[in-house]
């Protein structure tokens, strides 16, 4: 689960963007002392993920509310399901509302394509991961929904592990010089991931020992060929136009990882209501 002290900043700017000093509208025409009951239901079929953080939302705005999770994060839902109630002051439920949905519906959008993935290919060793193709300043709530979908995350951040891209490369010289400068300045524990876009230079990451080798948007044929060259030597991972319908072909050639960017950035948001019951 997502730790409060990670996703407290998050909420509050959210907060504090929504809500300037007051809710004109709420404050205006509710009494202080007005009560209610209201609930999240689902408009669609998918994966729930930010339950807690919608929960968070709330807690936040006000500690006295009581909220009950119907649904825990990482369930399938059907459209109709009530997945979430709160219930106390009718002022704060309302202020607290459309942040908890905004981030309750991208985040569930992200666990339901990624599950769309992960399902497709669930019965082969490939790995489905994400990219640093995140919204910024809610990465690690994007991250956390690609894994309640069923897939992985790719580095976190630029810290995570070298990615020598075609650009480091154009900027070094060479695949080799890159790779060669890389080792001996970095700890024995971080991996290298290389990017190839041919079969030629698979085979200069290879000589210098790569761990990680990005097949660049290369067709079935050539990933073949590479998965030949390679002979388990480094992970293969092939990125760039993986769509749905390729994902189980690529899997069937027997590449280790796919990075999809789509699974946080081309995403449509979950659709979710929130209504007063009582």
């Amino acid at each position: 689960m997502l730790s409060n002290y990670k996703i407290d900043p998050i909420i509050l700017r959210g907060l504090e963007e929504d809500i300037s000093y007051i809710d004109i509208t709420s404050d205006v025409l509710l009494n202080a002392a007005a009560k209610s009951v209201a609930e999240m239901k689902t408009k669609a079929d998918g994966v729930i993920a930010g339950i807690h953080v919608a929960k968070r939302v709330f807690e936040l705005v006000d500690n006295t509310l009581k909220i009950e999770i119907l649904v825990e994060d990482g369930s399938y839902v059907e459209s109709g399901t009530v997945i979430f109630r709160v219930s106390g002051s009718s002022r704060s439920i309302l202020k607290g509302e459309r942040v908890a949905l905004n981030l309750l519906q991208r985040m569930s959008g992200i666990a339901t394509m990624s599950f769309r993935y992960s399902d497709e290919v669930k019965d082969f060793k490939l790995r489905v991961v994400d990219t640093r193709k995140t919204t910024p300043g809610i990465r690690i709530l994007e991250k956390y929904a690609v894994k309640m979908g069923g897939c992985s995350n790719h580095r976190f951040n630029l810290s995570d592990a070298v990615m020598i891209k075609d650009n480091h490369i154009k900027a070094v010289g060479s695949i080799t010089e890159a790779v060669t400068i890389a080792k001996k300045e970095i700890p024995h524990t971080t991996k290298i991931e290389v990017e190839v876009e041919s079969l030629e230079q698979l085979k200069e990451a290879l000589a210098v020992k790569a761990d990680i080798i990005m097949l660049d948007n290369m067709s079935n044929d050539i990933m073949k060929e590479a998965v030949k060259i390679n002979k388990g030597q480094a992970i293969l991972e092939a990125s760039g136009n993986i769509t749905i319908e390729r994902i189980k072909s690529i899997a069937e050639i027997g590449i280790d990882v796919v990075s999809i960017g789509a699974l946080t950035h081309s995403v449509i948001a979950f659709d979710i209501s929130m209504n007063i019951v009582k």
